[in-house]
């Protein structure tokens, strides 16, 4: 059973513009961030969603979460359409859906004390006295690896290495024990020698706490090693998604594929056969007509650039939209 269902969700952003350009337009324009796309998330899963800087990815993650309202669809979790709910309810929800930032400095106050902001949570869902919110703060702390806890709780963030502070990140997640977490760029920030620490974490995390993940990263390599499935996101639109072996060994959609051979193999001795997409990602205001990636698909033909595919269902799993495969 899905625990997240995403149907035909949109996000568009309206384009702030001058005086004189605001009087001279005929229409407003949008920045069309997420433009209809569906997709579920199982209880327990671990979905990777991946594709390049300005193809939708984070928007997709707030939206998941209800950061942002959608512009139009629905964001079914546990059989509730979370794009509606106001007030009180969408507070109450926001106890089992979480999500962290790609920048654990810009996202932690830097004049709050780490157990501060850890605990603030607990004192804004009114949960706990003064004592049981440190405590529970401080268990957090030492799940977290940031031990021994009391000695990390009166720091501020600029006291903390930026995998510290990727770790308290991840606490503050996990404060009120949610069921949905969203990651946007978990490793982004961090050093090399330690992106396998804050792995590991993630996944000792889950299994604890029973948790859902939504993994948003443009590592595709990191991506592997801890999805179950990948979703592949280009300018607003999912293009392919299947479970994360057949994705990696034999991607379907052109972009797919172009993703993956641009993953670094560090054997000298094996070839392979470049794809990387030509060009730059277009504009979101006016993306192109007919499948968005024709003017810089290899196997680009007629139909292209005139109609719109459709994410199919090709069986096992696999959802691929690209007019090679409408049969």
């Amino acid at each position: 059973m899905a625990l997240v269902e995403v149907r035909n969700i949109k996000k568009y952003f309206p384009v702030t513009k001058g005086i004189i350009d605001a009087l001279l337009a005929r229409e407003e324009e949008f920045v069309r961030a997420v433009d209809g796309i569906s997709f579920e998330i199982e209880k327990g899963e671990v979905l990777g969603l991946a594709g390049e800087s300005g193809s939708g990815k984070t928007t997709t993650g707030r939206l998941c979460v209800r950061l942002i309202r959608p512009t139009e669809g629905e964001i079914i979790y546990n059989g509730k359409d979370i794009a509606k709910l106001k007030g009180k309810e969408l507070r109450s929800i926001r106890r089992r859906i979480q999500f962290t930032f790609q920048d654990p400095t810009s996202s932690l106050n830097p004049r709050l004390k780490i157990g501060d902001a850890i605990g603030d949570a607990l004192r804004l869902q009114g949960i706990g006295s003064t004592e049981e919110r440190k405590e529970r703060t401080e268990d957090v702390l030492e799940r977290v690896g940031l031990s021994p806890a009391k000695s990390f709780y009166n720091r501020l963030p600029h006291q903390l290495s930026g995998g510290q502070k990727q770790r308290v990140v991840f606490g503050r997640a996990i404060i009120l024990n949610p069921e949905f977490v969203v990651t946007d760029e978990p490793v982004a920030m961090v050093d090399v020698s330690i992106k396998a620490q804050i792995l590991d974490l993630m996944m000792d995390l889950k299994k604890e706490l029973d948790l859902t993940y939504l993994f948003i990263s443009h590592d595709l390599a990191t991506s592997r090693h801890v999805c179950d499935r990948i979703a592949i996101m280009y300018l607003g639109k999912i293009v392919e998604v299947a479970d994360k072996d057949r994705i990696y060994e034999d991607p379907l959609h052109p972009y797919a594929v172009g993703l993956m051979s641009a993953i670094p193999i560090p054997d000298p001795k094996v070839k392979k056969t470049e794809a990387v997409p030509r060009g730059e990602i277009p504009s979101p205001i006016n993306p192109p007509s007919g499948c968005r990636f024709h003017p810089r698909c290899p196997k680009v033909f007629e139909r292209c650039p005139n109609e719109e595919p459709e994410l199919r269902n090709l069986g096992n799993g696999r959802q691929v939209a690209c007019h090679l495969y409408d049969y």
